[in-house]
């Protein structure tokens, strides 16, 4: 089946174009929200060719079908529907259902932002992770050097390549913010950019003590928001409110020069002398927050969250550790929740191939199979939806699994060098000395899992009861 023909059953299956709210995507999820969910064919949609499983959660529909076919398919879906892929994301809510608790439409928000810039964020990472490799002396001793023999141009070229987008990172949070909020994305990019401005001391020199922070007023001190997440995306959300609700009363005679300039100067003001002292400030609470849990004693951090933290998915919220990630990440150059968190998804292969194994139904067995694999690539969403989560127990082995692949990865004290890939492709985020590390406590996670699922989590009468 093509991805056109996919795209074709799918809205047909769903109710048809009439029925269609809005559609959207993430790496491996159509998401889609309709006017009246019981028009929906959940059966026959779970049944076409290529589909993985599929679930409603805070207030979507969600359909399973993997990395790099969802772009596929959500083109061809924009397309029949007569829908720009690119469009803002409607602000409007009197012309489409409001699903969720206002929690939940926080999370998806949050998400909406977040993920468009995930792929750079994810490419950054690895470059990192291989100047790591390149740069280790064992490494370079292989090839009779040493880290005084690589050019400085070269370390040159890779500081370009692993500082780029963490240095512009509030630019990439605007221009997000400003595109689902229906602001000017340019105006967004602009914003960005002058919380970074070379005008500004430096976020990190001032951290560092090589420079003082600007006083204005006698007591508002200002630096760059270099790497800052929480401040540009606050500044984003309602500068491209205000944006909209100024283009609606500046005439049109004057629109092209007035709502810029009055944007610009309203969004500046506020993020460097309002937003921007106080949410930083939030931003570094939180994060201490985090990192103190993930470090308490004894490893009891990275059992909580790798036993627990897989819930997350489950209710929609997972998308919130973004904010966290790139936090981390932009602050100290270490993601502290990535290795725990991979334990996770490790132990969600386990168990989904414990099922595979012990499986009588040619139909669990071939979605059980593949989504092991997927899992082990990062991408739990089918085993967890399409298995796991289906059987129950399988899930809660696999969340015990996670739970001590996590408990040993805070004890050895494994951080990772970016975000959002995860079990075998995030090896690439660990080419320093903690690799051997990295792939023990995946490995402990991955064999608990399967061997708790395989003698307590799962008997092939299961499959009957589900």
């Amino acid at each position: 089946m093509s991805e056109k023909e996919l795209a074709q059953h799918i809205i047909r299956l769903v109710g048809g174009k009439e029925n269609i709210a809005s559609v959207q995507h993430c790496a491996t999820r159509l998401r889609i929200v309709v006017h009246d969910k019981d028009k929906i064919n959940v059966k026959e949609v779970e049944n076409l060719d290529k589909v993985k499983g599929s679930f409603f959660n805070a207030g979507q529909y969600q359909i399973i079908l993997g990395t790099g076919l969802v772009n596929r398919v959500y083109d061809e879906a924009m397309t029949q529907l007569n829908l720009a892929a690119e469009s803002p994301v409607p602000e409007d809510t009197t012309s489409k259902p409001v699903y969720g608790n206002k929690f939940q439409r926080a999370i998806r928000m949050f998400s909406d932002v977040f993920v468009p810039i995930i792929p750079v964020l994810v490419a950054t990472g690895l470059f990192m992770g291989l100047r790591g490799l390149l740069t280790q002396e064992a490494v370079l001793g292989v090839f009779g050097m040493t880290p005084d023999d690589i050019p400085n141009q070269l370390l040159l070229f890779t500081q370009i390549l692993t500082d780029t987008a963490f240095a512009f990172l509030p630019a990439l949070v605007c221009w997000s913010t400003f595109k689902n909020f229906g602001g000017s994305p340019v105006i967004g990019i602009v914003l960005g950019l002058m919380l970074v401005s070379n005008s500004l001391p430096s976020a990190y020199d001032v951290g560092s003590g090589a420079a003082e922070p600007l006083v204005f007023f006698g007591f508002i001190k200002v630096a760059g928001y270099q790497g800052s997440v929480l401040p540009a995306f606050a500044t984003g959300v309602l500068t491209a409110k205000f944006e909209k609700w100024l283009r609606k009363r500046v005439p049109d005679a004057i629109d092209l020069i007035v709502t810029p300039f009055v944007t610009l100067v309203v969004g500046i003001v506020l993020a460097l002398f309002v937003l921007g002292p106080i949410l930083h400030t939030v931003e570094n609470v939180v994060l201490y927050a985090v990192e103190g849990l993930l470090t308490l004693p004894f490893g009891i951090g990275g059992l909580l969250y790798g036993s627990f933290g897989q819930l997350l998915g489950i209710f929609g919220i997972h998308h919130i550790l973004n904010f966290l990630e790139i936090s981390m990440l932009a602050n100290d150059g270490w993601n502290y929740l990535n290795p725990i968190g991979t334990c996770g998804n490790v132990a969600q292969a386990g168990a989904v191939l414990a099922v595979a194994i012990k499986a009588l139904s040619a139909k669990t067995k071939q979605v059980a199979y593949p989504s092991c694999l997927s899992a082990l690539l990062g991408i739990t969403e089918p085993a967890v939806f399409g298995v796991n989560l289906r059987f129950v127990k399988p899930f809660i082995m696999a969340m015990i699994g996670g739970g001590c692949g996590g408990f040993l990865a805070s004890l050895l004290g494994l951080r990772a060098t970016g975000t959002s890939i995860t079990g075998i492709p995030g090896t690439l985020l660990y080419l320093n000395e903690q690799l051997p590390f990295y792939i023990l406590v995946n490995v402990v996670a991955f064999a608990v899992a399967f061997v708790l699922t395989y003698f307590f989590g799962f008997h092939s009468k299961m499959e009957n009861q589900a």
